[in-house]
């Protein structure tokens, strides 16, 4: 992939970091009406930029109606943005499988966590998939270890790791595949997942949305209380603890995830709406 330059929204707040205490690098925007034919969705943070063709345009994460959809349409649903946060790489690594480190090939323990993105534009009231877009997930390890950074409290130095980081893009349906693993946790933030989909990778300029994904709490104390997570002990930040996820609608990006075999699996549906 070439390498684009991206248009990025939102106001740029520098918030105090400390052990891990990892706040808004992108800010939010006010709210933006989607296009919705019955309701919208609470949606903080959603942020007008600029199309790739220069005329007044946006990306926003938008309610679609489900119900008086065509049988055949993508489930139409809103996301809010949220920050970017300290540990984006562009590493540029097209993967599904994230969970080992290119560079040596060790896989990170874990509870493997099967997750699809379903990526749909909605215009002008019709959802239809969105195939093309380049789906990045970066995440840390069971220790609460990112990879490709050094770490401003000198927790860790990984910059020459790329474990728990890639790409897909998605395809005609609008699906990217990940394995991965269930996250640990660091001081500061409930468990999570980074995500971010950019727009018409082979352009000179693209659309991009950036959010997080996080996890139901019961299901994350039971999953910690299994090796190797165990051996950090219990995290000091819960859900509704997290500023970021109390601030800006965490409770619509918590993974809906189903038991399977020793790990789980899980859809996440996302609707753009670009005009």
């Amino acid at each position: 992939m070439k390498r684009q330059s991206w248009v990025k929204a939102g106001y740029a707040i520098q918030e105090a970091f400390f052990e891990g205490h990892e706040m808004a690098k992108w800010g939010t925007m006010p709210s933006r009406q989607g296009l919705s034919r019955r309701q919208i969705l609470r949606c903080a943070g959603v942020a007008a930029v600029a199309s790739l063709w220069g005329r007044a345009g946006g990306v926003t994460a938008s309610a679609g109606d489900a119900g008086g959809a065509q049988a055949n349409a993508p489930f139409c649903v809103a996301r809010p943005r949220q920050s970017e946060g300290p540990y984006f790489v562009d590493a540029r690594l097209e993967r599904s499988d994230l969970r080992s480190d290119p560079t040596d090939g060790t896989r990170k323990p874990g509870v493997p966590v099967a997750l699809t993105f379903h990526v749909s534009r909605f215009d002008e009231d019709t959802c239809t998939p969105l195939a093309g877009a380049v789906v990045d997930l970066w995440q840390c390890d069971a220790r609460g270890v990112y990879s490709g950074v050094r770490d401003f409290a000198g927790r860790f130095d990984t910059r020459e790791q790329r474990f728990l980081r890639g790409y897909q893009v998605t395809d005609s349906r609008g699906m990217a595949r990940f394995t991965t693993l269930y996250p640990g946790w660091y001081s500061g933030r409930a468990v999570h997942i980074h995500f971010k989909i950019r727009t018409d990778p082979e352009a000179e300029r693209g659309l991009e949305f950036t959010s997080q994904l996080y996890f139901d709490d019961a299901l994350t104390d039971r999953v910690h209380q299994q090796p190797p997570y165990a051996e950090r002990g219990p995290r000091n930040v819960r859900n509704d603890g997290d500023g970021i996820y109390r601030r800006s609608g965490g409770d619509e990006l918590v993974l809906d995830l189903t038991e399977s075999g020793e790990g789980y699996t899980g859809d996440f549906h996302l609707a753009l709406a670009m005009n």
